[in-house]
């Protein structure tokens, strides 16, 4: 299956096509649409990469952390 044949069986617009073709994020509905014209789960066409570099600069806080305080748990 080429790139327009899964738009037209997915039924995504050409704009989700060049975002995943840039890398960049697309809706979930989209990646359900894309699931369902290929015939398999999404762990079968994504793979969740950690950025590091966003991680250290916008770091989440657990409720153990936020209230540790100097003793710790």
């Amino acid at each position: 299956m080429n790139k327009t044949e899964l738009k037209e069986a997915a039924g995504i617009s050409f704009n989700v096509m060049a975002r995943m073709g840039k890398n960049e994020t697309i809706s979930f509905e989209s990646i359900e649409k894309i699931c369902a014209a290929l015939q398999c789960n999404i762990g079968d066409i994504i793979e969740i990469v950690q950025d590091n570099h966003e991680e250290a600069s916008h770091k989440t806080f657990t409720t153990i952390e936020l209230f540790a305080g100097a003793g710790g748990l």
